[in-house]
């Protein structure tokens, strides 16, 4: 079972995911600590509400000296917005979804909606979202899955991003029950990290 440490700068609603998993047991891992770099996140007052620790932290050495009191195997971006550097202990433990199939529509800055109307202003007919290894370089590392969603002529970039939320919400739980299962090395080794 993996134990987690959860980055989030927002609302939580990936941190509801993974709790609703755990409690139908779904998802094989457990949550050690919550930390947002924003101070009034929802995400945090879920994770209260939820019953895990939860902290508010700036930078790097700040959340790292916070993970640091806690015995975690991977550490989880969950919608967390600024580009993030492990511990060298945990340096290939940063797991990170991405709204998109890397590599199309990812990169510095394509994150949330800018990913969603990228999209849309191309014409794409599908999108989708990947899980994946996160390293110093926004998108770049192993990729644990990745899930496509079929999309319409007419889809808004908003109908979209509720498309792709959707396969996030299956996609990431099933992500960390496959490195719980292969471990982490399996996958930094499959592409030669």
């Amino acid at each position: 079972m993996l134990k987690m440490a959860v980055l989030l700068s927002g609302s939580g609603r990936t941190l509801d995911n993974f709790h609703q998993r755990f409690t139908d047991g779904s998802l094989k891992a457990k949550v050690q600590v919550v930390i947002s770099n924003v101070a009034d996140a929802l995400g945090l007052t879920k994770a209260e509400n939820y019953g895990y620790p939860a902290f508010h932290a700036q930078g790097n050495d700040a959340i790292n000296a916070i993970i640091a009191d806690y015995d975690v195997d991977v550490i989880v971006l969950a919608g967390f917005l600024k580009l993030y550097a492990a511990p060298s202990e945990l340096a290939r433990s940063v797991i990170n979804i991405h709204p998109s199939l890397i590599p199309s529509f990812c990169g510095d800055g394509f994150y949330g909606s800018r990913v969603h109307n990228a999209v849309k202003k191309r014409g794409c007919l599908i999108s989708g979202c990947t899980v994946h290894f996160a390293n110093e370089v926004y998108d770049e590392g192993p990729i644990i899955l990745q899930k496509s969603v079929e999309l319409d002529y007419d889809d808004t970039a908003h109908e979209i991003g509720d498309k792709v939320f959707a396969a996030e919400c299956e996609a990431f739980p099933e992500a960390l029950n496959r490195v719980d299962a292969k471990g982490i090395d399996f996958f930094w080794d499959r592409v030669g990290a």
